[in-house]
């Protein structure tokens, strides 16, 4: 639920001039080559999905379930209208579950390993296949997602798909693999508990458990939930657990990958001869690569050994050299590893600046803390992935993070603005879905769940019925997503977003009349050709009014020579004001935002 008094200063009319202004200035601009990468995250299980029942623990068949085909032109354009440039299919290759599709040919997965009626998307069944719930006509499901593909790249938007290289289901089977390809596992010896040529780890003479507090509501009866999965020996589970008996908080439904690396023996490596795991998953890569997909997003990147990534991107680059690979990484001491020796084009900044974001909002943390996080990246910033929300942080609108959805652009508006490289929303954040309550096996914990049949309720308002044209929204909800497509256009189309310098104007602010360093940052982004001063406000109470300085040295960066300079507003504000750089560095230029205001300024020499 939305503040009422937050909609004042959101009415549409106003609001909509600002932004068709912001869109002519930018064609009268010298524009650079277009490279920001826009991602929109989206799982088609979910997304396409129009059925609002949402019982807890429902089936597909209670609570429905979203389709290939419902990403349509339509959706796809209203995607696109966001400045989106990628789309991340989450969930598309084929997942254990608990659907029944044996009438396809595929065995039935024991629920004593699925997480949830759906099943997680990154609990692999069939690295050649995609998920039957998913398509039309299961029996024709992979004819189905190329078509996707094609719709896709129709509309000028690129595809990526996970990479889940870590792990995988407890029973991998591929019933779609090529020929002459043998299945993961298949040509094992269980009984070494580590051999360089396996593809899983072993513990010899020891028997699986399931977690005994892996419990389904007791009105829920699932066939063959028995608290019993028969794998023996057991193998190592996915989150390094070397264990037969993980808990519940593990990911005890999958089996870590051997890549080579001896955990049994203080991680030894064994890279010579190339690990069967290393061959294996090369050809995965492009298999899909094949199918149009231009890009991966590499899960756990971090728990793969960096000379795999470093063997294997190149030799997946020489036949697709415009693929993109990203990593999730969370250790920034591996950052410039997985980069540089790993070959990764994007890593995520999730410890760094969206962690300082959330804390920001929250009140646990200043906005000088911004400063550090750009600098510890700053020799790769723009290799660097920014974003606010994906399937697993908490949703902005929830009550576990910012509870007000427009306490969001100003935390975008840093994402996005405050380096080159590429930007992601989640699907639904643009129109504030808040996650509420428990869906099924995640529980309420103010996430979309990834593991159950679920309706998107503030998505679903967007996607009208298949329509996809926000005939549901409220007027607070179009005003958040015409911000959103506003920010994210304008980050892709100035020079200085998408190759300008950064000067952070932090530390020259520390003492100026009124600046509140607590809730506000600024920052300028620049290139010959272009100069843009960016304000926010984080600040969901107070309106700010204040002196801002630039100091010579900033001015000198930007190259600015003259004795006066117009700062004209171009995106979020229309105003223009007239400033000279020397009392600018003195004493500061007058100006404003409003509650959680973002401001972004174009400064130009004036004769």
């Amino acid at each position: 639920m939305q503040i009422d008094s937050r909609l004042v200063g959101f009415v549409l009319g106003g609001f909509l001039a600002v932004f068709l202004v912001g869109i002519l200035m930018n064609q009268l601009l010298e524009l650079s080559k277009n490279d920001k990468i826009i991602i929109y995250q989206l799982l088609p299980r979910l997304f396409g999905n129009k059925n609002t029942t949402n019982k807890f623990y429902g089936s597909k068949e209670e609570n429905g379930v979203g389709k290939f085909s419902d990403i349509t032109p339509a959706a796809l354009r209203g995607i696109k209208e966001l400045g989106v440039t990628h789309i991340w299919y989450t969930g598309v290759i084929e997942h254990a579950t608990m659907s029944d599709h044996t009438a396809w040919g595929i065995p039935l997965d024991d629920p004593d390993v699925v997480k949830g009626r759906a099943g997680s998307p990154y609990a692999i069944k069939d690295y050649y296949d995609v998920c039957p719930d998913l398509a039309d006509d299961p029996a024709h499901r992979m004819a189905e997602f190329e078509a996707l593909i094609e719709r896709t790249h129709a509309e000028g938007l690129k595809v990526i798909i996970d990479l889940v290289p870590n792990h995988v289901a407890r029973r991998y089977h591929s019933d779609a693999k090529p020929a002459g390809v043998a299945d993961l596992g298949e040509n094992d010896d269980p009984t070494q508990a580590f051999s360089p040529q396996n593809n899983f780890y072993y513990l010899p003479g020891k028997a699986f458990q399931v977690p005994a507090e892996y419990q389904l509501p007791a009105w829920l009866q699932i066939p063959g939930k028995d608290g019993f999965f028969d794998e023996y020996p057991a193998k190592a589970t996915g989150n390094d657990v070397f264990s037969p008996a993980p808990s519940v908080h593990d990911w005890f439904e999958t089996v870590k990958l051997n890549y080579g690396v001896n955990y049994f023996n203080n991680g030894s490596k064994h890279f010579d001869p190339l690990p069967n795991t290393w061959l294996k998953m090369r050809d995965i890569l492009l298999f899909w690569a094949g199918k149009g997909v231009d890009g991966f997003r590499c899960d756990m990147a971090e728990m793969v050994p960096v000379e795999f990534w470093h063997w294997c991107i190149p030799q997946v680059k020489q036949q697709y050299p415009d693929l993109i690979f990203i990593a999730e990484i969370y250790n920034p001491a591996e950052y410039e590893n997985y980069l540089y020796k790993g070959k990764f084009d994007y890593l995520y900044d999730k410890v760094g600046l969206y962690d300082t974001l959330k804390a920001i909002i929250q009140g646990r943390a200043s906005a000088n803390a911004i400063t550090a996080c750009w600098q510890s990246v700053n020799a790769f910033s723009n290799h660097m992935l920014r974003f606010l929300e994906n399937h697993d942080e908490q949703r902005l609108a929830s009550s576990f993070f910012a509870i007000d959805s427009f306490k969001g652009i100003p935390l975008m508006a840093v994402s996005a603005l405050l380096g080159s490289g590429p930007v992601m929303v989640y699907f639904g954040q643009e129109v504030g879905e808040p996650a509420i309550g428990a869906e099924g096996f995640s529980g309420d914990d103010g996430r979309t769940t990834i593991f159950d049949f679920w309706g998107v309720p503030m998505h679903q308002r967007w996607m009208n019925g298949g329509r996809f044209d926000g005939g549901q929204l409220e007027d607070w909800q179009k005003s958040l997503r015409m911000r959103y497509a506003a920010l994210l256009n304008f980050s892709r189309n100035n020079p200085a977003i998408t190759n300008g310098a950064l000067y952070d104007l932090q530390p020259a602010n520390a003492s100026s009349s009124g600046y509140d360093q607590v809730h506000q940052y600024a920052f300028l982004r620049f290139t010959k050709a272009q100069r843009l001063l960016v304000l926010v406000n984080f600040d969901a109470f107070n309106a700010k009014k204040f002196r801002l300085k630039i100091p010579q040295a900033a001015w000198q960066a930007m190259g600015v020579l003259a004795e006066k300079c117009l700062l004209k507003g171009v995106l979020f504000t229309q105003e223009e004001i007239i400033c000279r750089p020397e009392q600018a560095d003195r004493e500061g230029i007058e100006l404003s935002l409003p509650v959680l205001g973002t401001a972004v300024f174009q400064i130009a020499e004036v004769e």
